[in-house]
């Protein structure tokens, strides 16, 4: 059930990190993250009431909270890339650091895999790296995916420490800190949210799949190893990158096409490791 739960947060993020980049081009980037985190909180408090925790530790909390905080940074940086950046660079390129960084934490917090797991942990790195193009995009849009790859890998290991008995409510108080640390710049641009009620609706619908994507990891991260928990839910930039060639006639490498099929291959690895 873990890996399933895992790879249904890749999923949801890969249509959210899609959308929420067609959005950030029809209307500012900073008003689509803002508004995002709204809807978020909204969804993710909604699903903590459905299911109710044993018991609510202030510990749990903050550790939520901090994920928020990484949550807000990658999204603000993520939707800024895409509002100019080839989808097919952005959004792997936002993953690559974040699996690096959140494996090395579960390792060093006691996670031990099994080979197999081992193997696709390995590949998952270098496909993620071929499916940016290989490092030879080095425009603001690989900049800002870096920069939003430092915040999944906060959001991911932060969110992973809470404990069970608190249910879903680190993600909600996430969400909280997300809306606080984006709230003073938009106190200071209003004009930004300013947009069509059918633009702020999706950019609200956006950032609720945001937080579904998040209940699932942490769901997930509660039943397997957070090492394992990451990587495979770090697998999310996969469906971007289809959907840019498929949709956006964005055009696609062989380097990416090797990076796809080595992100294929990870996926089954680590189900079965």
């Amino acid at each position: 059930m873990g890996p399933l739960l895992a790879l249904a947060s890749a999923v949801t993020y890969g249509i959210v990190d899609f959308a929420g980049g067609l959005l950030s081009r029809r209307a500012h980037f900073a008003a689509v993250t803002f508004l995002g985190q709204l809807g978020g909180l909204v969804l993710a408090c909604v699903a903590a009431l459905l299911l109710p925790a044993d018991a609510i530790h202030p510990v749990d909390l903050l550790w939520g909270a901090l994920s928020g905080v990484g949550s807000g940074t990658a999204m603000h940086f993520l939707n800024r890339g895409l509002s100019g950046g080839a989808m097919s660079v952005v959004v792997p390129v936002s993953a690559v650091t974040a699996v690096a960084l959140s494996v090395l934490c579960g390792v060093l917090l006691g996670d031990r895999p099994e080979p197999l797991a081992w193997a696709g942990i390995a590949v998952t790195a270098p496909a993620l790296w071929l499916v940016s193009g290989g490092g030879t995009d080095t425009g603001r849009g690989t900049a800002d995916g870096l920069l939003a790859s430092a915040g999944v890998a906060v959001q991911y290991i932060a969110l992973a420490q809470a404990g069970p008995a608190s249910g879903l409510w680190p993600v909600a108080a996430g969400r909280v800190a997300a809306v606080l640390l984006l709230l003073p710049g938009a106190a200071r641009h209003t004009g930004r949210l300013r947009m069509p009620p059918a633009l702020l609706v999706r950019a609200l619908l956006v950032g609720a799949g945001a937080a579904l994507g998040l209940v699932l990891y942490l769901l997930a991260a509660q039943r397997q190893l957070l090492a394992v928990a990451v990587v495979l839910a770090s697998l999310y930039p996969a469906l971007p990158v289809i959907l840019g060639l498929a949709l956006l006639r964005e055009k696609v490498s062989v380097r990416q096409t090797a990076g796809l099929l080595g992100a294929a291959a990870a996926t089954v690895l680590l189900t079965l490791g």
